[in-house]
C-alpha cells in the first residue's frame, strides 16, 4: 500500500520535526500528525500485544522508569518503536481517505517507509547526537521536568541523572545517526542560523509542494 498524499518526517530529537509538521499542515490546510500521535489509541491497547507502549500506561512507580539500565532502556525503545509503527499505520489507513495532505512526525522505520512511500514524500531531519543528551532537561515541557524531579528524589541524584543520560546516549548514538543519514532519503541537518521559514521552504522543495503553488 502506498500513501500518496502523506508526507513523512523522521529523524532524531531536537531536529525540528514537530515544528515543521505543524507549519506545513497549517500552510497547506492539511492534517498534522504530531509527535506521538499514536497515543490516541493508547487506552485501548492489550499489554500482551503492546508491552512496550503499555509499560508507561500501567506503570505504578515512575521511579522504575528512570532506574533502568541503558540496555533495558534501549530494548524498550526498540520494542516501542515497532509498536508505534503499527498504530501509526492504523491511523494513517483511516486518514488517507481525507481529501487533504497529511504531514507526519513519524516513528515508522526507514525500511517500512521505503515500502509505503517514495523518496519525495519522506524527509529525514537530524540534530547532533549530543544535543539530545545535553539539552534533554532544558525544555520546560511537563514530561521532561517530571522525569528530572524523579531523579532528584533518588538516593544519589547525580548517579541517577548520569544513568539516564547514558540511556539517552545509547539511543542517540552516532551509529543511529549514521543509519538515518545514509537511509537514502533527503536529509536536513539542524542549523541554528536557519529560520523556521527557511526550513519550511527547503522541505517544500523536497516534497514538491512548492511546484504545486506555481
Amino acid at each position: 500500500m502506498r500513501y500518496e498524499h502523506v508526507y513523512f518526517v523522521n529523524g532524531t530529537a531536537y531536529a525540528g520535526k514537530s515544528t515543521l509538521v505543524k507549519g506545513l499542515a497549517r500552510k497547506y490546510n492539511g492534517i498534522a500528525c504530531e509527535e506521538n500521535y499514536h497515543n490516541a489509541l493508547l487506552d485501548e491497547l492489550d499489554p500482551a500485544e503492546f508491552p512496550g507502549l503499555t509499560y508507561t500506561r500501567d506503570l505504578q512507580d515512575w521511579h522504575d522508569f528512570v532506574r533502568r539500565t541503558p540496555d533495558e532502556y534501549e530494548a524498550w525503545i526498540r520494542r516501542t518503536s515497532k509498536e508505534c509503527e503499527i498504530l501509526e499505520l492504523r491511523i494513517l489507513d483511516q486518514l488517507r481517505y481525507e481529501n487533504k495532505p497529511i504531514f507526519v512526525d513519524t516513528n515508522i522505520s526507514v525500511e517500512t517507509l521505503r515500502e509505503i512511500s517514495d523518496e519525495k514524500h519522506v524527509l529525514i531531519m537530524l540534530a547532533d547526537p549530543d544535543i539530545s543528551v545535553n539539552l534533554f532537561f532544558n525544555r520546560p515541557d511537563r514530561e521532561k521536568q517530571f522525569l528530572y524531579r524523579l531523579m532528584m528524589e533518588e538516593k544519589n541524584p547525580d548517579q541517577a541523572l548520569e544513568n539516564f543520560r547514558n540511556c539517552l546516549r545509547r539511543i542517540n548514538s552516532p551509529e543511529n545517526y549514521a543509519a538515518f543519514l545514509h537511509a537514502g532519503f533527503p536529509v536536513l541537518l539542524r542549523d541554528e542560523n536557519r529560520s523556521i521559514e527557511e526550513t519550511m521552504i527547503l522541505a517544500e522543495s523536497i516534497f514538491g509542494l512548492d511546484s504545486q503553488n506555481d
